[in-house]
């Protein structure tokens, strides 16, 4: 074991450790540097003048547009992005900060499994959280429970990798691998972390290098890839095939099932053939509405997939209004039309508003803990089939697009005891990203269940009227939540009213 230095093009210096046996990823050797703080990646192949280019842009200019702007902080937790290039031995690498410790698992595996396999220690990447095999007591190889994580962090890992593919198209730039080989996501916490960085497509100037990991690989990429590069026809990866990649992993993540991957045969007798005819040219979305014939045979689905594969017991409409839209969009609408995709930007509006919409379920021993709403007056866990019990406030959000005239916002909020209001539900002119200040983040109000009724309290909140009786509800006060009752929230440009409904189940 040896520590080498070595310098950037910079001037600045680097070491590493080789032991002799690095960590191999794809196309690259990893190795650590002493105070395990950053990696050295070299590239096993020869870099041409172009790679150089890109990675040269990617760890200067892509890199300072993201990073060093008002909020880059924030941008930190949600990439992994090279910062440096070296050269040694006639091969090039990168300078890449070491994953952050919640991703890299605790246990892995449970206890069972110890003899048959090990992932304890190694990175968690999301391939490991998007199947429902894994998380299946039965099948040996199943995952720790306290690696699983709950529902709704599933759902903020979802808007987590949405806001990093956003910033990231807004930038001008395509991931073009992105999957959750390529994303490494803890449910612990609702983390997210997208890698490989170094690949970057910038339209017009850098092309792709890869088509992509199979299962994200967008129809029109498999139906020409025996086309020639610089054929017109052959389509390869860019912003829309990440809108493609990005919604086949929202779908998984919360749903541990494949949406393209059902009961349809073409047969050919070949694999990799129907592989390449049921993701590619022939794909058809297994919940599509008006065609069912590449819905999941029952005698098809391997036992330890259940319920999960069971689309029946567990459609998509469980995920809520919002992103039911958009999984329409991406797997109906878009799958053999990349224009009408959902951008990224689009999956994080409703991702938000779907976070607003979740309730926790009221069995102790439901393993996600959390659903949302379906506008039923019965409401009830589809994981558990537990039935709410007791009465459950919902809120409308209003807003004036002209003073004094009020209008319905397609915004609800799901009450629950301890939850908290906050700033961009004040106001719709706030949004929850990277450019909230440290106050916008803190909650305004928070709701409770006290002496057999729903209260709001006040903690920040200066405008906070009872429509009703126009009287102001001062800061440290309470407000009761009852059938009908109007509550100004903010009478500032953008400020919100609310309108209260019960329902008692």
């Amino acid at each position: 074991m040896k520590t080498i230095s070595v310098v950037s093009s910079n001037g600045q210096s680097y070491q590493f450790v080789d032991n002799g046996s690095p960590m191999q990823g794809g196309v690259k050797d990893v190795y650590f540097a002493p105070d395990k703080s950053y990696v050295v990646a070299f590239f096993r192949d020869h870099q041409d003048a172009q790679a150089k280019d890109r990675l040269d842009n990617i760890v200067k200019r892509y890199r300072d547009s993201i990073f060093n702007q008002p909020g880059g902080d924030y941008w930190k937790n949600l990439f992994c992005w090279p910062y440096d290039i070296i050269e040694h031995n006639g091969k090039l690498g990168i300078i890449v900060p070491v994953y952050n410790s919640c991703y890299f698992f605790q246990k892995g595996f449970n206890p069972g499994a110890a003899n048959l396999s090990s992932i304890k220690g190694k990175e968690k990447e999301g391939k490991w959280f998007a199947s429902s095999r894994y998380r299946n007591k039965t099948y040996k190889l199943h995952l720790d429970s306290t690696e699983l994580g709950d529902w709704w962090k599933y759902i903020r890992i979802c808007l987590n990798v949405s806001r990093a593919v956003a910033r990231m198209h807004a930038a001008g730039l395509a991931h073009s691998d992105l999957s959750y080989k390529n994303v490494l996501i803890d449910p612990i916490t609702g983390n997210a972390s997208i890698i490989d960085i170094d690949g970057l497509v910038v339209p017009g100037k850098f092309p792709p290098d890869v088509i992509g990991t199979p299962d994200f690989i967008a129809p029109e990429v498999l139906s020409t890839m025996t086309l020639d590069k610089r054929d017109t026809n052959r389509k390869l990866p860019s912003m829309q095939t990440d809108r493609h990649a990005l919604a086949v992993m929202i779908y998984m993540y919360l749903l541990y099932r494949h949406p393209l991957k059902g009961g349809n045969y073409f047969g050919t007798g070949d694999s990799t053939q129907e592989d390449n005819l049921m993701m590619g040219s022939k794909a058809l979305f297994i919940e599509h509405p008006t065609d069912a014939s590449n819905r999941p045979k029952a005698n098809q689905i391997d036992p330890r997939e259940l319920p999960w594969a069971d689309i029946n017991k567990i459609p998509y409409t469980i995920c809520g209004p919002y992103l039911k839209a958009l999984f329409d969009r991406a797997f109906i609408e878009g799958l053999h039309n990349p224009s009408k995709r959902p951008s990224a930007e689009e999956w994080k509006d409703a991702l938000i508003k779907t976070v607003d919409l979740m309730l926790p379920c009221q069995n102790t021993a439901c393993e996600q803990k959390w659903f949302v709403f379906d506008n039923n007056s019965k409401p009830k866990c589809p994981f558990c089939i537990t039935q709410y019990r007791g009465q459950l406030p919902v809120l409308d959000l209003y807003y004036a697009p002209t003073p004094g005239n009020y209008r319905l916002d397609n915004h609800r909020i799901m009450v629950y005891s301890g939850q908290n209001l906050y700033q961009w539900h004040v106001n719709r002119n706030i949004t929850p990203n990277e450019k909230l200040t440290e106050e916008q983040k803190r909650p305004v109000g928070d709701f409770h269940f006290h002496n057999n009724k729903w209260i709001l309290i006040n903690r920040n909140m200066p405008d906070l009227i009872d429509v009703q009786t126009k009287q102001p509800v001062a800061i440290g006060s309470s407000i009761e939540l009852s059938e009908g009752k109007q509550i100004l929230l903010s009478k500032e440009s953008g400020g919100r009213l609310i309108n209260v409904k019960l329902i008692n189940s």
